[in-house]
């Protein structure tokens, strides 16, 4: 007996229609690159100033369990002062994980996107239903595929009518990273 089998096509989009999703589309998780190497130096920051405050009160006979807890704590405070938050995003979600929270942001739900500029400049991404992330732009500049997944969350947002500020922003981060790839073009070709 033969059966046959019907087959459906996946629903497609309008070219201009951003706002509908493939249903077929799985996309894995996108990482920072840089953050395990961030990570690394911060741990050898910690570890460095914890040797050598042993090493300062071993010199000076000085060195007792209590003083080595200090120091232990001081550098396991450096630690986590020094770690940066881990920034992943998964299909229009962007997670920044600190040492103590993880908070989250909806791309495709962008109200607003600010620049704080100061000391260390950040970008604040906040989404429809209140959910907030505070990130380093650079994490944006160095990791194409993150500064991708935002892009493109932005442009459903701005297509929704949701985004209401921040194209300024995402305007001078979106000239930034293409600088940023054309001077890594001009030096990988020698052209520099």
């Amino acid at each position: 007996m033969f059966m046959a089998r019907r087959l459906t096509r996946p629903e497609r989009r309008a070219p201009g229609d951003p706002t509908k999703p493939r249903p077929t589309e799985h996309r894995p998780w996108t990482h920072d690159s840089t953050w395990a190497g961030d990570a690394r130096s911060a741990a050898a920051c910690s570890l460095l100033l914890f040797g050598l405050l042993l090493a300062l009160d071993a010199a000076s006979w000085r060195l007792t369990a209590g003083r080595a807890s200090c120091w232990l704590g001081l550098g396991v405070l450096l630690f986590a002062v020094l770690t940066p938050p881990r920034v992943a995003a998964y299909d229009m979600t962007l997670v920044s994980r600190g040492p103590l929270r993880a908070r989250s942001v909806r791309l495709d739900r962008l109200v607003a996107v600010r620049r704080c500029d100061g000391i260390s400049p950040r970008l604040a991404l906040r989404d429809a239903s209140g959910g907030k992330v505070v990130l380093d732009p650079e994490v944006l500049v160095v990791n194409p595929a993150l500064w991708h997944l935002v892009a493109e969350g932005a442009r459903v947002s701005v297509a929704r009518g949701s985004l209401r500020c921040g194209a300024t922003a995402l305007r001078r981060l979106s000239e930034r990273i293409d600088r940023a790839a054309a001077e890594g073009v001009f030096k990988a070709s020698g052209l520099e």
